[in-house]
């Protein structure tokens, strides 16, 4: 197949990384960590600019008609710079919303907005008991006239303290692990009955729990009672999104690992002359490119129309991609020493992103044992 990228798309990858290696130094992130939201509202203006938040939404809709394989060169970019700022959320997740759920009207009404830069969505799906399983619900949806109220706590709500929405995985009816009775409610941040309280992640990311009280939904994502379907594809397309992010922020910690043992000297020589240490700077050269292929393969799974054979191809992914960043962050701690548990260097923040990405919508550990109980990628003969 052919890899190569079409002239759009270079220029989509040499303007982003232009505008991001300009203002996303790591002095940059860390002032943006330190502002009121946890991020840029200059970059996310730079952003909407550059048509980074309309790019995966059809021109009839207001967006500039990217597909996968651009959400996953600006993906790739956003993880060279481990960016704070809610494009992954909104566009990612909330856009996948919009694109599979929403009716000509609401996508009207939200998408020229998100490509300006003036709307944030944020997925609010995790609860406390529901782990990794999408259809662990336990938040309800009771009708209330022509519209809904929705009743429950969610937690890990990426970028939730500065959502303008929230698309809320409610149960109709069933019960808890029911995988039929689930619905996708949109429900503004300004709606009566929603108290959010917000937090900061790990790698410097803002998260959320979100309760909400009897809050009427805006609107419903497709079938009131059949969401969970979209909920699969969105989170599988967010998962190759992941994947790209990952490769980003791998290669970076990768070089920055050459570079220092091209140039830290112990006991007279620099220590990149260790053949022991050359070794494990090619293991994670190998973890590197193994991940890039899988990120490429995600990219191509994800636009697949067999749910089940696209989940299974997810699991492989994160499988595959969350060992490989594990490894490639913990080599590069081990072989930049002392320096690398300082604030004041990347490395530790690299690894940081890394480990919060491989946990997001399932760990390696989990994806393993579901791909495991669904016969492997390739069916023995």
């Amino acid at each position: 197949m052919d890899f190569d990228l079409n002239e759009s798309q270079a220029l989509l990858q040499d303007s982003i990384r232009k505008s991001l290696t300009a203002k996303y130094g790591f002095e940059n992130r860390k002032a943006y960590m330190a502002s009121e939201t946890g991020w840029s509202r200059e970059m996310w203006a730079q952003y909407a600019e550059l048509g980074l938040l309309g790019l995966p939404f059809s021109e009839e809709d207001g967006g500039f008609g990217g597909g996968p394989e651009e959400t996953m060169l600006v993906a790739e970019q956003m993880g060279r710079h481990i960016t704070l700022e809610p494009w992954f959320s909104t566009v990612v997740l909330g856009g996948g919303f919009l694109r599979h759920g929403a009716d000509a009207a609401l996508r009207g009404e939200l998408v020229p907005a998100i490509a300006a830069g003036e709307a944030l969505i944020s997925l609010a799906q995790v609860e406390r008991q529901s782990r990794y399983d999408l259809f662990d619900v336990t938040t309800t949806a009771k009708k209330d006239g022509e519209g809904y109220a929705i009743t429950g706590r969610k937690g890990m709500v990426l970028h939730g303290d500065t959502a303008d929405w929230f698309v809320v995985s409610a149960r109709v009816s069933g019960g808890q692990r029911d995988k039929g009775g689930i619905g996708l409610f949109l429900v503004s941040a300004k709606t009566p009955g929603v108290d959010v309280r917000g937090f900061r992640l790990v790698d410097g990311g803002r998260a959320a729990e979100v309760d909400f009280t009897n809050a009427r939904a805006h609107a419903v994502l497709g079938d009131a009672e059949g969401g969970l379907p979209i909920l699969d594809r969105v989170v599988d397309e967010a998962i190759a999104a992941l994947a790209a992010e990952a490769i980003g922020a791998m290669e970076v910690v990768h070089n920055m690992t050459l570079d220092y043992l091209k140039t830290r000297q112990q006991f007279g020589k620099v220590i990149g002359t260790f053949q022991a240490l050359q070794h494990r700077a090619a293991d994670m050269l190998v973890a590197l490119e193994q991940s890039r292929s899988m990120a490429y393969f995600a990219t191509m799974a994800a636009q697949g129309s067999d749910a089940v054979e696209r989940r299974k191809n997810m699991h492989a992914v994160k499988a595959q991609i969350g060992r490989s960043q594990r490894f490639v962050g913990q080599q590069s701690i081990q072989l930049h020493g002392g320096i690398a548990m300082t604030m004041e260097y990347g490395a530790g923040h690299y690894f940081k992103r890394l480990t919060v990405n491989e946990a997001m919508f399932g760990d390696t550990d989990h994806h393993l044992r579901a791909l495991a109980d669904a016969g492997g990628l390739v069916q023995a003969a």
